[in-house]
């Protein structure tokens, strides 16, 4: 499931297992929070967490006898394990036979930030929730009801820019959505107000320079190019990040594969695949690996000491509008 579906779940009782899985560290957070709130009572007593990396082998067994052990005076004990990603071998002979008989007191968590390929998601004893990041409907949608919690009323098309400002990650989104009901405090909250208070992340300023090459707006770019290296003090970060943006931009008009090939290949989102192609088709490959060629050979000569940040700048500059 979801973990927008992970509420209503809990409202219909516990099950045995959770597997909350993804690089989403707020849905993760949350997701934990939800069910020790739901069924944990007296945590001092009736809850313990291990770090999956220590579980290797025989050391397994201490998860399965925490599971096995009665809750004190609470109908359930509530154990968590983080990043734990057993083989075959070690699921068949220390967790099958607990988890598919699993102990009715017990509720094991097990909380995997997504660094490794899991097969635990597979078991049909696990109840599997997806914590990756979401889709930038689901959050303008999560935070034009969090406003609308809080009394403040905000614009579809404001939430909508605060997901895309934040890159769709919650824990930001969820930051700058308290800081400005915080400013707020009530009433009709602006577009104008979102684009002065929200704070834009570095890839997605990239992502707004990238489009406004698309349309040969070289003053969009400029702008951006300039509050980029104000804020981060360093031309040479920022050639990088755009040499990283060009060549997966390339790498995109370039392949036949899906969204989600491209997803897993790139380590992106596959809604961040889907808005790079519509930039890499709008530029096209030919430009697009001039680019990589020009933002490559400037930060070369950078480390040779053959030319500085600004001028090898200047240079990228001078090839994307000027040829």
């Amino acid at each position: 499931m979801k973990f927008t579906e992970l509420k209503n779940d809990i409202a219909d009782g516990a099950k045995n297992i959770y597997l909350l899985e993804g690089d989403d560290a707020y849905f993760l957070l949350k997701g934990e929070q939800m069910i020790k709130s739901a069924f944990l009572e007296n945590a001092e007593l009736n809850f313990s967490a291990f770090d999956g990396e220590t579980l290797k082998g025989g050391a397994i067994t201490s998860l399965t006898s925490a599971l096995e052990s009665f809750p004190f005076m609470a109908p359930k004990r509530i154990v968590k394990v983080t990043d734990f990603y057993p083989t075959e071998s070690e699921y068949d002979k220390f967790l099958k036979n607990t988890f598919e008989n699993f102990p009715p007191t017990s509720i094991l968590i097990i909380v995997n930030h997504g660094g490794k390929k899991s097969d635990l998601k597979r078991k049909g004893c696990i109840t599997y929730v997806d914590c990756n990041r979401a889709d930038e409907e689901t959050v303008a949608k999560w935070a034009y009801l969090t406003f609308k919690r809080a009394g403040i009323t905000c614009p579809v098309d404001a939430c909508t820019a605060i997901a895309r400002y934040c890159l769709c990650n919650m824990s930001r989104v969820a930051l700058e959505v308290e800081k400005l009901i915080d400013y707020k405090g009530s009433g009709a909250l602006t577009r104008e107000e979102v684009e002065d208070f929200v704070y834009k992340d570095a890839d997605y300023r990239i992502y707004e320079m990238t489009n406004a090459i698309a349309r040969r707006d070289y003053d969009k770019y400029l702008s951006i190019q300039s509050d980029l290296c104000r804020k981060n003090g360093d031309e040479t970060s920022l050639m990088s990040g755009l040499f990283s943006y060009f060549k997966n931009l390339l790498t995109i008009a370039e392949s036949r594969g899906s969204d989600a090939e491209l997803a897993r290949i790139l380590k992106m989102k596959e809604y961040g695949v889907k808005k790079s192609r519509e930039q890499a088709y709008s530029i096209g490959a030919e430009k697009l690996k001039a680019y990589v060629t020009a933002v490559y050979s400037a930060l070369a000569d950078i480390k040779g000491g053959i030319t500085t940040p600004q001028s090898g700048l200047m240079k990228i500059n001078a090839t994307i509008f000027f040829g």
